[in-house]
C-alpha cells in the first residue's frame, strides 16, 4: 500500500504516518529529508527523533530520494519518508536547471514501481495566497505538481486538518 499524507504544519500528519506505521507490524525504514540548517530546524529534528521508536532504522537523505527509497523498500518493510516539501526545498536550492527535474523523475518512477508499503509525508502549502518572490512560486507550483503524481501513483491520499484525518483516496485501516 502506497500512502500519501498531507497536511498544513503542525496539522499532525507525521504523528498519522508514525501511528500506520507502527500498525502495519512491519520493520520501520523512516527516512528523513529534513536538514539542520539553523537552531530552530535542528528542534525540529531532534523532537521528530525523540517519538521514533529506537527499533526503527532512520536514514537521513535530503537529496537522494529515490536511491533511499530503492535501497530500502522490501516485502517485510514500511518505508515512511518525511518531508517531501523538505526534500523538495532542498533540491530547489541548489537546482542548476538539470538537478531537480532529474531527482523528482526519479522519484515518480521509483514510487511508481514500488510494490511495498510506503507512507509519505508532505506539507500542502497550495491553500493560501499566492507567494510574491519567483523562487517561492516555483516551490508552491513544483510542490502541486508533486503531489498530484503521487496521488495518482498512490492507493490512499490522506489530509490532515486539527489532527484529524480527511480520507481523499482510499481507506484507513
Amino acid at each position: 500500500m502506497k500512502t500519501l499524507i498531507l497536511g498544513g504544519a503542525r496539522s499532525g500528519k507525521s504523528a498519522l504516518a508514525e501511528k500506520l506505521a507502527r500498525e502495519s507490524g512491519k520493520d520501520v525504514v523512516y527516512i528523513a529529508t529534513a536538514q539542520a540548517l539553523d537552531g530552530e530546524m535542528a528542534e525540529r529534528i531532534a523532537h521528530h527523533r525523540e517519538r521514533r521508536p529506537v527499533e526503527w532504522l532512520s536514514v537521513e537523505e535530503p537529496l537522494a530520494l529515490a536511491n533511499a527509497l530503492r535501497t530500502h523498500a522490501a516485502s517485510d518493510r514500511l518505508v515512511l519518508i518525511d518531508c517531501l516539501t523538505l526534500w523538495l526545498s532542498n533540491a530547489l536550492g541548489i537546482d542548476d536547471g538539470l538537478h531537480f527535474a532529474s531527482e523528482h523523475a526519479a522519484l515518480l518512477d521509483a514510487v511508481n514501481a514500488m510494490q511495498h508499503d510506503l507512507v509519505m509525508v508532505s506539507n500542502e502549502v497550495g491553500l493560501g495566497i499566492t507567494p510574491m518572490g519567483a523562487l517561492t512560486r516555483r516551490f508552491v507550483d513544483e510542490a502541486g505538481r508533486l503531489h498530484q503524481s503521487l496521488a495518482v501513483a498512490c492507493e490512499r491520499v490522506v489530509f490532515v486538518a486539527a489532527g484529524l484525518p480527511l480520507v481523499m483516496k482510499g481507506t484507513l485501516p
